[in-house]
């Protein structure tokens, strides 16, 4: 297993998997668009394709080429707000985009298959979730991510290709190097209040603050970007050496509330921060932590970064880069 591509590897997360995988002497081959990608986290070692996932022909030669035998599918649409807006576009790019992958694979020297997914597939209430928890996603987001998950089972289940799904929760934070970070907001909480922080008056808006939690805001399963990227490949040695696929929660399996948050930043960037409240988002959930146990006894995985002020930290410092 050496020849990896990376769909979307010039986004946030696919660019921190990208340099996890060069500092373990895998070839890289990032396709992406850059529709929502950067050239700037595109990594020097890496071979590049400024193409789209939809474009059979291409993606076929390039898998052919570079005789690749791993894929980690990480190209897609990810703003929750924007889908609700414009859903034929997020089906389009995320679950045709995702079917078009999975048959460009067949016949090919591929043999592994990783699909970035989210915990937005599951339905509101259940308060902690096991990979076998009702599914009932409220955006349009995660009912695309919902209808991909499905296609993968369906395709590659009498093939000779693994797969892995990985349900991420909120992922945060940017690389240990602090080269690859997050670009884009989507409106997402770590990224708003690093943004907020570096002003002379922040204000941040809170999307509700009457949900049945302690202080009335929502709860969330925040992960380091470095921990996702470790997931990945060693979920990928994983389900190579054993043949085998499986479908994982990936979260360090601790609720955060919104507030909570929002104090750590204040505390971290000793900025006062005015906050907003503003009124519910139709597609958030309320509370949601990942019951991760079938993660951590699959790869025996112990997380390195499930701290607050580490992820906070963290957070401000690649603001800080990007803004300079």
């Amino acid at each position: 297993m050496r020849n990896i591509l990376v769909t979307g590897g010039a986004g946030y997360i696919g660019s921190n998997i990208t340099e996890m995988l060069l500092s373990q002497k895998y070839n890289v081959f990032i396709v992406d668009n850059l529709s929502k990608g950067y050239r700037k986290l595109i990594n020097k070692k890496a071979k590049f394709y400024k193409t789209d996932i939809n474009k059979s022909g291409k993606i076929k030669k390039i898998i052919n080429q570079n005789k690749i035998d791993s894929v980690i599918h990480l190209a897609a649409l990810l703003d929750v707000n924007e889908s609700e807006k414009k859903p034929k576009k997020y089906f389009k790019n995320n679950v045709l985009g995702t079917e078009n992958i999975l048959k460009v694979c067949k016949n090919t020297s591929v043999k592994n298959f990783i699909f970035s997914s989210t915990a937005a597939v599951y339905k509101d209430g259940v308060y902690k979730v096991k990979e076998n928890s009702p599914t009932k996603p409220k955006s349009i987001y995660g009912k695309a991510k919902l209808k991909a998950e499905k296609k993968i089972i369906q395709f590659l289940k009498n093939s000779k290709i693994n797969y892995a799904i990985l349900r991420y929760f909120n992922v945060c934070g940017a690389s240990k190097s602090n080269r690859y970070g997050q670009i884009n907001s989507y409106d997402l909480l770590f990224k708003n209040l690093a943004k907020a922080a570096l002003k002379k008056k922040p204000i941040v808006n809170i999307y509700g603050n009457d949900y049945k939690t302690k202080d009335g805001t929502c709860i969330r399963d925040f992960i380091h970007v470095t921990d996702i990227s470790d997931i990945h490949i060693k979920v990928l040695k994983k389900i190579n050496f054993l043949n085998k696929s499986v479908l994982l929660n990936c979260g360090y399996g601790k609720g955060l509330t919104v507030m909570q948050v929002v104090k750590e930043f204040k505390k971290v960037s000793k900025k006062n921060m005015k906050i907003d409240i503003q009124s519910r988002r139709k597609a958030d959930l309320g509370k949601i932590v990942a019951d991760n146990r079938r993660l951590r006894k699959f790869i025996k995985w112990k997380p390195k970064y499930n701290n607050l002020k580490f992820m906070v930290k963290s957070s401000l410092m690649w603001e800080k880069k990007i803004n300079n």
